[in-house]
């Protein structure tokens, strides 16, 4: 279709759906290309830990260095299980469930109930009545306003890039999702068995290798890994989502293509990283067709150049999202704590 025929990015609510019919040419997955990309993700990984354990013969240091790109290998190993959720890898459901559910013991994600919690988030994204699921949690001016001195400084505390890139992360993916209850809430049988089936897959495959190597190697080789990959997932949905002209809206005004389009950034990262992290930053686009395989992303991008405005954050740029913590009603924009006068 020629390019005159797409509608503006900032067009009005019915336009932006309007791109759904122009995007879904992009949904069909090439199986073969899919397993090739599961397969040169996850041989590196496992390459890099390897590599990383032999180095403890060198210097910690050297380790150290190591556990960087293979954390990167595993952000990557996550978005491909984060595709499969979408039902976008394969053309068959019980392939991208199987996959996901395997990766999952790796990236410590129980498959089923991240996607119960994920599809959530996506249903939801933009809207003011429905935080709380799959989401950063962000309050408004008001609603900050509201709270007592004590409540506000957890918000702060929990807002402080430390606990957000640094400690939560952390402990999202080793603690939390152990026993995950908000994904569980209201949850059946199978959603249970994907979190202890999970739990049980990392017992054996990391009983297997503590058997291997031993019990500190192992650690000295995972936790850094964990550490750097899931505070590196955490500051991509980040900034996916929380930038200063995105959207938020109370229904009725609330609509979820026009909160999927200019809601969600496009994350214009330089060299090797959009490949690293799955074209992930292209989010603007996964969020208004979710079915689209990550590697067709770059085409649509192609096909559309207008698309590629949209929102775009460069790296250097995202690093000044850090300091947004309140979402203004009044100004529609995400601000920092400094620039509101507090009562």
């Amino acid at each position: 279709m020629a390019q005159t025929l797409a509608p503006e990015p900032s067009a009005p609510h019915a336009q932006a759906r309007d791109w759904i019919e122009i995007l879904q040419r992009y949904r069909h997955p090439d199986p073969a290309r899919s397993v090739f990309e599961v397969f040169i993700t996850l041989v590196p990984f496992v390459a890099l830990w390897i590599a990383a354990w032999a180095a403890l013969e060198v210097g910690y240091w050297l380790t150290l260095l190591i556990t960087v790109p293979a954390a990167f290998f595993l952000v990557r190993l996550f978005l491909i299980q984060h595709d499969c959720g979408h039902g976008a890898l394969f053309r068959k459901k019980r392939t991208n469930d199987w996959t996901g559910r395997a990766l999952g013991v790796l990236t410590l994600t129980p498959y089923d109930a991240w996607r119960r919690a994920h599809a959530t988030h996506h249903a939801t994204h933009g809207s003011l009545e429905d935080r709380g699921t799959g989401d950063i949690d962000t309050l408004t001016v008001r609603e900050y306003r509201a709270l007592s001195p004590w409540r506000r400084f957890l918000y702060r505390a929990y807002r402080h890039p430390i606990v957000l890139f640094g400690i939560g992360p952390a402990l999202l993916f080793v603690v939390q999702h152990r026993l995950p209850f908000s994904m569980l809430r209201g949850a059946d049988w199978r959603i249970w068995a994907s979190v202890m089936g999970t739990n049980a897959g990392l017992v054996l495959l990391g009983g297997l290798v503590v058997w291997l190597v031993g019990w500190e190697a192992f650690l000295a080789v995972q936790l850094p890994i964990v550490v750097v990959g899931s505070s590196v997932g955490v500051w991509l949905f980040y900034i996916q989502h929380q930038f200063e002209d995105t959207i938020w809206d109370e229904k009725p005004e609330w609509n979820v293509h026009e909160a999927a389009l200019h809601g969600s950034s496009h994350y214009d990262l330089p060299g090797i990283l959009p490949w690293l992290t799955a074209h992930i930053g292209v989010h603007h686009v996964h969020h208004l067709y979710s079915r689209i395989p990550y590697y067709n992303l770059p085409k649509v991008l192609r096909d559309f150049p207008e698309l590629a405005d949209v929102h775009r954050i460069t790296l250097r740029e995202s690093f000044k999202c850090v300091k947004l913590r309140l979402w203004d009603e009044s100004r529609r924009r995400l601000v920092p704590l400094s620039e509101v006068a507090f009562a």
